[in-house]
């Protein structure tokens, strides 16, 4: 398998795209045009005094190729509604076709009805992204594979897989690692990531007890000795990654480690993750890092930039984006 995705500027032909952005991830979307070697496309994204939100592209975008970068991370309805109004500032000035690169989905956790009377609420963002004017979607590790599924319109979810392989085989000895999934949920990308590294797989079994609050009853696997790498698509509270650390390091785990694709990190998860028995975390920059990652002692980013650059380019070229992974 593939881990290191080709750079975007091997390929001498020049990109004819427009890049955008929201204010969901600007510094994400200005390394990803840096990667392509490509402007960004002029555009004020604003509120009035009563926080309704402004959008204006202050270039021609005619018959191009536009690509808007806005993660719907914290403050999740604003980031959404700007993502929404882009799209639909960009289809009434003629676009040729829009792309809405999320690098992180908003309400993706909301991909069933877990009672009576409860929504769907990501079925409804994919709803609203279409109906602004979207024609593609590009996304990174989803947190429900089904949610491809909610959109009639083509959607590329990437995986932040290849770059967490390079970064632990570089920071790590391979032959004492045993990669872990927290829950029985994310086993398969557990599985799928310890392949990449030749590495044995463990399952934290959990039970929750209700929203935001998790236990984890025991541990599937040998850790006993072991360098275990946490891996999981997002971290919220932070609740479910220090319990499985704790019951690692009760099974006889020599140290944990967490590698996230999305740091929520919502209340004092930060905090919450400094002071636990794990001993160092990575996060892509999928959401924009607060201060307090930024400054925390174990936690550290991990650039994606270079990953949704070359799946951009790619799907401007009408290339294949599967490819960067098998």
């Amino acid at each position: 398998m593939a881990t290191n995705p080709p750079d975007a500027s091997a390929d001498k032909r020049p990109l004819r795209i427009k890049l955008v952005s929201g204010n969901g991830n600007r510094p994400l979307a200005e390394a990803i045009a840096s990667h392509l070697n490509v402007p960004m496309t002029k555009s004020v994204c604003r509120r009035f005094a009563d926080m309704e939100v402004f959008v204006e592209i202050q270039e021609n975008v005619r018959g191009e190729d536009v690509f808007i970068v806005q993660s719907t991370s914290f403050p999740a309805n604003d980031n959404l509604m700007e993502l929404l109004i882009l799209i639909d500032a960009l289809k009434r000035s003629s676009a040729r076709r829009i792309t809405a690169v999320m690098p992180y989905f908003g309400y993706a956790r909301q991909d069933r009805k877990p009672g009576p009377r409860t929504p769907i609420s990501s079925k409804l963002v994919a709803n609203m992204i279409e109906r602004a004017g979207a024609d593609r979607v590009l996304t990174l590790d989803l947190h429900a594979d089904q949610i491809q599924g909610f959109f009639d319109i083509p959607t590329d979810n990437l995986f932040a897989a290849p770059v967490m392989v390079r970064d632990i085989k570089k920071n790590f000895e391979l032959g004492n690692l045993c990669i872990v999934s927290p829950d029985v949920g994310g086993v398969v990308r557990a599985r799928g990531l310890a392949k990449r590294i030749g590495a044995p797989i463990a399952i934290c079994d959990k039970r929750r007890e209700r929203a935001g609050e998790s236990e984890v009853m025991n541990v599937i696997g040998d850790v006993h000795g072991k360098t275990c790498i946490l891996i999981d698509d997002i971290v919220d509270s932070g609740g479910t990654l220090i319990n499985a650390a704790n019951a690692l390091l009760k099974d006889g785990a020599k140290e944990v480690m967490a590698y996230l694709t999305h740091g929520v990190l919502s209340g004092g998860a930060v905090s919450r993750i400094q002071n636990s028995s794990i001993k160092s975390m990575v996060l892509t920059d999928s959401i924009q890092p607060t201060e307090a990652v930024l400054t925390a002692q174990n936690v550290r980013v991990l650039p994606i930039a270079g990953l949704i650059g070359e799946a951009i380019a790619r799907t401007s070229r009408e290339e294949s984006v599967s490819s960067l992974f098998y």
